[in-house]
C-alpha cells in the first residue's frame, strides 16, 4: 500500500516501503520531497530507540517545526528504522487509495 506524508496541502512524502513502529509510518529517506526539509537541531532521546534528530518542513512560506523525525544510528532493537523519517504535529499520514482517511 502506498502512503503519503501530506502538509499544508503538499504531499511532502511517498512511499510503498514504509515500516510501522508505534503507529507512525516510517518513510524511506529518498521517498522525501528535499526542497521542504531543514535539519533542525533538535534532538530527543527514546529508551529504546535511541537519538533523534528532527526536520522542519516548509511549504508555501509556512513553516512546520520538528515536523518530521529520524533515527540515524538507532538501537539494535530499532535497526529497521534506520535513516528513514517520521511524522506528527499536523501532517497527515494516509494511504494514497483512500486520501481523506487518516492513518
Amino acid at each position: 500500500m502506498t502512503m503519503r506524508a501530506i502538509w499544508n496541502g503538499v504531499v511532502v512524502a511517498e512511499s510503498d516501503d514504509t515500516v510501522v513502529v508505534e503507529g507512525n509510518h516510517y518513510f524511506p529517506k529518498e521517498s522525501l520531497t528535499d526542497e521542504y526539509f531543514v535539519a533542525s537541531k533538535t534532538r530527543s532521546l527514546c529508551p529504546w530507540k535511541g537519538l533523534a534528530s528532527y526536520h522542519s518542513l516548509t511549504v508555501d512560506g509556512v513553516t512546520n517545526v520538528d515536523a518530521a523525525w529520524v533515527y540515524q544510528h538507532p538501537s539494535p532493537l530499532a535497526r529497521k528504522i534506520k535513516g528513514r523519517v517520521a511524522f506528527w504535529r499536523g501532517v497527515e499520514v494516509v494511504s494514497s487509495d483512500d486520501t481523506t482517511k487518516r492513518v
